[in-house]
């Protein structure tokens, strides 16, 4: 990841957790607890951020389970560890194309608001396909349809002007590359969910 993306991101750390309306943040308790996240799971979340999502799925996986945070920017890892210094959760500072994760390790791998800024996501597939088990189910949020994404993104300017969710087509290409099936892909005002399991 290049060095103005990670400053560009790392500068909104102090603003990054008012972005999310109460509104937001029950939705992403709907969205979670329609993931049947089992107790004693292992659940990566890629380009954590803040940890927005850790106290979400921390208590659904329980004390035996973990979340796994990586992230890029240091600053916002920090911000994470601040918020949620459990037990269960670690953070680690590492691009999301190359995760140092051990192969068949993880039940669920999670990103939100995270995805259409990777700017390898064939590779991403990949390596979330490596670090699931067979079986294991990968989920992409974003708060926003693919539209109103591109709109607002080109409306913000800078380093995320042409951050684009790929189209439909292009996602199911995406999963399919990675070795997931039972893909489903929801698009629509206030809301993007793509999701497929590890063949």
């Amino acid at each position: 990841m290049d060095e103005i993306r990670r400053k560009y991101f790392d500068s909104f750390v102090d603003e990054w957790d008012k972005m999310f309306t109460a509104e937001d943040l029950e939705l992403l308790e709907f969205l979670i607890d329609s993931f049947n996240i089992k107790e004693g799971s292992m659940v990566a979340d890629l380009g954590c951020g803040t940890g927005v999502l850790f106290d979400l799925v921390r208590r659904r996986v329980g004390s035996e389970g973990m979340v796994i945070g990586i992230d890029y920017c240091s600053r916002m890892l920090r911000k994470a560890r601040l918020n949620f210094p459990f037990d269960n959760i670690y953070t680690i500072d590492s691009d999301v194309e190359n995760l140092p994760l051990k192969s068949d390790t993880f039940d669920y791998a999670i990103t939100f608001a995270a995805f259409a800024h990777f700017p390898k996501p064939v590779e991403v597939m990949k390596e979330v396909s490596r670090i699931l088990k067979k079986g294991g189910q990968f989920y992409i949020i974003h708060l926003l349809s693919s539209e109103e994404f591109k709109d607002y993104h080109h409306q913000i300017g800078g380093p995320v002007a042409e951050d684009r969710l790929p189209s439909r087509d292009e996602m199911e290409n995406l999963f399919s590359k990675g070795n997931f099936v039972d893909i489903k892909i929801t698009d629509h005002p206030g809301m993007y969910l793509a999701q497929g399991i590890k063949a």
